[in-house]
């Protein structure tokens, strides 16, 4: 494998936040590169369909790996769109805010997944992203992006993908928040991780929580109080095991049917 240390390709340090966030700094310079060919999440990830030369290409672009801490915002509401983020290792939360100053998660994002995607439409981010834990994103420059998706169709059809499930992702939130009851909501949001953990090759029935519970109550519209309850409930009831924050679902069938509709 063939790795290279690039000049750094400058991405500003995001000052603003949401409240309660605590800043760190954003690495300031490229990390030793891992070409696209190699990294274990090329197949969920946009490289994902790309034959040898294609990868190689692709990789050419995205040369800049960022180190973002626990806490600190890889970008702001507002802030300039230059770049989507590939997450590589850890995991994000997306935080928008009211005009009353109110908080309010609007997505999750684990690795092999993109972030920024909302930013393409006007040019400027309409959320701030923060990390959940010490986190890697690749960088990937979307002009650049946009004129190599044009010579690779497979390249162009994985961007329209990407677009497609970011879509489905608000589509999906509008449903949770607007007809469901308060467990389907947390039953949801469980077969959802598991779905997208599937899809990124690892267990659908034993993963780690990268939120807390109070996260996850904010993102679904509701109370701390509630997810720790419902939990609780589905744990009694042996829809699921929970350790700590490790959960295994044990009737993904049974929240199926709690769910309805899924």
């Amino acid at each position: 494998m063939r790795q290279s240390t690039v000049p750094s390709q400058p991405i500003p340090v995001v000052k603003a936040k949401p409240r309660g966030a605590t800043v760190t700094s954003i690495t300031a310079h490229a990390t030793q590169v891992v070409a696209c060919s190699s990294c274990c999440l090329r197949n969920a990830c946009l490289p994902g369909g790309l034959g040898g030369a294609e990868i190689g290409r692709f990789s050419e672009i995205t040369t800049a790996k960022r180190k973002v801490n626990r806490g600190a915002s890889l970008y702001a509401i507002g802030s300039v769109f230059e770049f989507l983020y590939a997450v590589r290792s850890g995991a994000f939360k997306t935080v928008g805010v009211s005009r009353n100053g109110d908080e309010k998660i609007t997505g999750f994002y684990l690795p092999g997944e993109i972030l920024g995607l909302d930013a393409i439409s006007n040019g400027s981010h309409s959320f701030t992203a923060v990390a959940l834990e010490d986190s890697e994103v690749c960088a990937i420059p979307f002009r650049r992006l946009e004129q190599l998706a044009m010579t690779i169709p497979a390249l162009q059809r994985q961007l329209l993908r990407l677009l497609s499930s970011d879509i489905s992702r608000d589509q999906g939130l509008m449903l949770l928040l607007g007809s469901m009851a308060a467990e389907q909501r947390v039953a949801a949001f469980l077969l959802s991780l598991a779905r997208r953990h599937e899809r990124l090759g690892f267990s659908s029935s034993h993963f780690v929580l990268r939120m807390t519970r109070e996260e996850i109550g904010n993102y679904l519209g509701l109370t701390l109080e509630t997810v720790s309850r419902l939990m609780s409930r589905f744990q009694r009831e042996d829809f699921i095991a929970v350790r700590q924050r490790e959960v295994e679902i044990k009737d993904a069938e049974g929240l199926r049917d709690m769910v309805g509709h899924w």
